[in-house]
């Protein structure tokens, strides 16, 4: 029995998020240090007030790795520990960070990079489909070039990804209760996304990676791991490959987990996993008032 600390990535954002952390220990220089690594005020951006829009995902990215690194540094600081991480898309470079592969300043600098060419690497389209049927989808997908499943989230949700042509014919043909097209500027986590994923890798290659104190779970490759440089080499495939996070979910099941954190604003994870694994209790910690639980 166990404790996994799970973190969100995009779409998880909110206005005003970055309040509940902002005293935290270090909070206010965390925030100076992102908004001088960007060239903008992003502090002003979470809440809703800057130049710049907090669903940009050059904006979504980085603002998100700093609420969710200072609710870790805090845990810790109150010696709190979990048997496993992961993280969601963008939340994985924070579970990297709660694993202590990187600090807080090279994981700034990363996913600042990578929000910035996956923004740029436009011309795709992603839609959410709920309620489907999974050997339907798989066909359908393996029948029509340029869309895969991008994000597996649960037996009952996944986001597919590619071409806008693709995309649509696959959501027209498929029987399922939603189809949702999703407001991104690309088709994130499919083969659209090679040209950034090959930029991001050389970036990664002169950054050194430290062996996790903790097992990640990592997107591409849902089973713990501690080598940094196994890590590094999941990391960098996982702009072109899908979030496993069905199996994710599967595997902290598995490790007999019995309490999953997540750690950030909303409660999306915590939904999917309350769904998905009913034996599993959830908790969410997004600001400061939350870490008395």
């Amino acid at each position: 029995m166990g404790n996994a600390w799970v973190f969100p990535g995009q779409g998880s954002q909110k206005v005003g998020m970055a309040a509940g952390v902002l005293e935290l220990p270090g909070g206010r220089a965390r925030f100076a240090a992102a908004s001088e690594l960007l060239g903008r005020d992003l502090l002003a951006i979470c809440e809703g007030e800057g130049e710049g829009d907090l669903n940009d995902t050059r904006n979504t990215q980085p603002a998100l790795f700093a609420v969710e690194s200072l609710l870790i540094d805090a845990l810790k600081a109150q010696g709190r520990a979990p048997q496993l991480v992961a993280g969601h898309s963008a939340g994985e470079l924070v579970a990297l960070y709660a694993a202590g592969v990187l600090d807080a300043d090279t994981g700034l600098q990363l996913i600042k990079t990578r929000s910035e060419l996956m923004a740029a690497a436009g011309g795709g389209a992603m839609t959410a489909v709920m309620g489907f049927d999974r050997t339907q989808l798989e066909e359908l997908v393996a029948a029509t070039d340029g869309v895969v499943i991008a994000n597996d989230n649960s037996d009952a949700q996944v986001v597919i990804s590619g071409s806008p042509e693709a995309v649509a014919a696959v959501s027209s043909q498929l029987s399922c209760k939603r189809a949702i097209p999703l407001a991104v500027s690309g088709a994130f986590h499919s083969p659209f996304m090679a040209e950034a994923a090959g930029a991001f890798a050389q970036v990664l290659a002169a950054v050194p990676f430290a062996d996790a104190q903790i097992p990640v779970i990592s997107n591409t490759d849902p089973t713990p791991e501690t080598s940094g440089e196994a890590l590094k080499a999941r990391l960098t495939s996982q702009m072109t490959s899908g979030v496993r996070w069905r199996e994710t979910m599967q595997r902290l099941s598995a490790a007999g987990i019995n309490v999953a954190v997540e750690i950030g604003p909303g409660n999306v994870l915590s939904g999917l996993i309350k769904r998905s694994c009913p034996e599993i209790t959830t908790a969410q910690i997004s600001t400061a008032g939350d870490l008395g639980q």
